[in-house]
């Protein structure tokens, strides 16, 4: 059974900082391979958390050199997920997706960011801002691709409208 979403009606707008760059949009980049591993992943499932973890850590590193405060880190209810969330010199609340890739086949880690993921990372910042936040402040969704072992850093990545 497939689940409907909406996304107007009653829910707030999240509000958003100026654009500056946006992700690469493609189909979703991998499906298992025989050994359940993914096709154009670094690892197979055992490994996978404690790789994703070590890539969380480098984007960490990466934004605070870029004077972005952590504001929370795995965020998680039920239906989405957001990597980081960071505060910028601005004051700019911004939640970080952060995605890795051996290789560029199917589009690479910015195009792996489809259109479901997208809709679990809102989600899920509706929720840390129901939750976490007390006044609206200006916020965006950034992405931190590698590509290999080259980072990547994807400002105003997508919008809550889809673009």
């Amino acid at each position: 059974m497939k689940r409907e979403t909406r996304t107007s009606g009653g829910r707030p707008s999240l509000c958003h900082a100026r654009r500056q760059e946006t992700a690469m949009a493609g189909p979703r980049p991998t499906r298992p391979n025989q050994r359940g591993e993914a096709a154009d992943n670094f690892s197979g499932r055992r490994e996978s958390k404690r790789i994703g973890a070590a890539f969380e850590d480098q984007a960490l590193t990466f934004l605070r050199r870029q004077r972005m405060r952590l504001v929370a880190r795995n965020v998680t209810c039920r239906g989405g997920e957001i990597d980081l969330v960071m505060r910028d010199a601005d004051g700019v609340l911004v939640f970080v997706e952060v995605r890795a890739r051996a290789g560029g086949r199917y589009g690479g880690a910015a195009a792996s960011i489809g259109l479901h993921k997208r809709q679990r990372i809102l989600f899920a910042a509706r929720h840390f801002l129901s939750v976490r936040a007390g006044a609206v402040s200006p916020c965006r969704f950034d992405a931190v691709v590698f590509e290999g072992a080259r980072l990547v850093w994807l400002r105003d990545a997508f919008r809550e409208d889809g673009s």
